[in-house]
């Protein structure tokens, strides 16, 4: 199992420091910055052994060259197909392939859209997983690089994983996001209830995350393109097409 502990940065990003409690092998997810990583390692007395990288943003990068000159037998484990894109990987990975942090397996899944090397770390046994700006909480990354088409499939790969599977997103965004949900779905109980939580969570200067996937399915608009009870209220003319429905959506968020 693993143990995580999240790492806030920059303006609203997340790093997640990860630790195997059965062997003490350690990684840090998407280190954005590196001074607050070191910070949280010399607190808490603890080696690196591995850096994870979702994509190649420099907000989610920029950190990995400090920290394997800190920490030179550290590995960088990235997509192999953003090799020329993000420096001196050591682990190159791809759909299909495992990956391991001490005795804690993880599957490693594309998920273009956002970018098109988009890659996520799912850990079964700790019931985690690790999408960069893929999934946010009560929301999507924006499409930078990929199509509607691509960010539609990655998401419903996501979606299809456990429910009880904890979403650890790279930003915190859910407040904000759940503002544009309400917009398009104002009768839904469930969103309304939990963004009652959030505020709580974010007035105590607490983090919204992680969520649970089972709730986002409930609540996360971008997961629910092709839900009766989304389609229902949506001014579209088509609504057969979730990849229609999913692309309207991130268009209307993109303006709001």
């Amino acid at each position: 199992m693993l143990k995580i502990d999240i790492i806030p940065a920059l303006e609203d990003n997340y790093i997640y420091f990860l630790e195997d409690e059965a062997t003490g092998k350690t990684a840090i997810v998407d280190p954005g910055d590196a001074k607050p990583v070191l910070d949280y390692l010399s607190k808490h007395d603890k080696p690196l052994d591995y850096i994870l990288n979702t994509h190649h943003h420099w907000d989610h990068t920029n950190g990995n060259k400090k920290l394997k000159s800190k920490f030179p037998k550290a590995q960088l484990v990235a997509f192999k197909g953003d090799a020329h894109r993000i420096k001196d990987i050591d682990v190159e990975v791809e759909e299909g392939a495992s990956f391991s942090v001490g005795d804690a397996e993880a599957e490693i899944l594309e998920v273009p859209g956002h970018t098109t090397g988009h890659i996520a770390f799912h850990f079964p046994a700790s019931m985690a997983l690790f999408c960069g700006d893929t999934l946010f909480s009560l929301g999507c990354g924006k499409m930078f690089e990929g199509t509607a088409e691509q960010m539609w499939a990655s998401l419903c790969k996501l979606r299809a994983l456990p429910e009880n599977t904890q979403v650890y997103c790279g930003h915190e965004y859910t407040y904000a996001n759940g503002g544009f949900c309400l917009n398009i779905e104002p009768e839904n109980g469930f969103l309304h209830r939990r963004l009652v939580g959030v505020k709580r969570l974010r007035d105590a200067g607490r983090p919204s995350v992680p969520s649970l996937m089972g709730i986002e399915k409930k609540t996360n608009v971008f997961l629910r393109a092709d839900h009766p009870d989304l389609l229902e209220n949506l001014p579209l003319e088509n609504k057969d097409d979730p990849v229609d429905v999913f692309a309207y959506l991130r268009e209307q968020k993109d303006q709001y």
